[in-house]
């Protein structure tokens, strides 16, 4: 299930620290970061083991995010907004403004089977319209 959390922040007459940890379960193995996405739609998957941390640094941007009982939709427009995303919770990332920077910190490294396609709906209407044609079949 995606959980907003808030980052502690340490502000001083030297600028703000933001702190990151104990945030997700293990250790953190992946970082990348999105830029010039404005326009675009990001992710698109689920995972099957990994689990990730989303934060817009700077910038905004949306969070569209379905697991197999709900949708849901969170903004990531603070840099200290972290969306933890567990593997069941597909998503996708869309909305960002022409300046935002999204980083990305996964407790896996990247692999490419790791990766599951379909939406839960998609899912569903694959799996009916396959129904449908062996039926059809019969």
């Amino acid at each position: 299930m995606p959980k907003i959390h808030t980052l502690p922040v340490h502000s001083g007459e030297r600028g703000d620290l933001t702190v990151f940890e104990n945030i997700l379960p293990g250790s953190l193995k992946r970082i990348f970061y999105i830029t010039n996405a404005d326009g675009e739609t990001r992710g698109g998957h689920r995972h099957i083991k990994a689990w990730q941390a989303l934060m817009c640094l700077q910038g905004s941007c949306e969070i569209y995010v379905e697991t197999p009982d709900k949708k849901m939709v969170f903004a990531l427009d603070e840099p200290n907004k972290v969306l933890v995303l567990e593997p069941q919770d597909w998503h996708t990332l869309e909305n960002f403004t022409d300046n935002a920077i999204v980083l990305v910190v996964s407790n896996e490294n990247y692999d490419p089977t790791d990766y599951i396609y379909p939406s839960y709906s998609e899912a569903q209407d694959i799996e009916i319209q396959n129904l449908i044609n062996n039926t059809k079949k019969d």
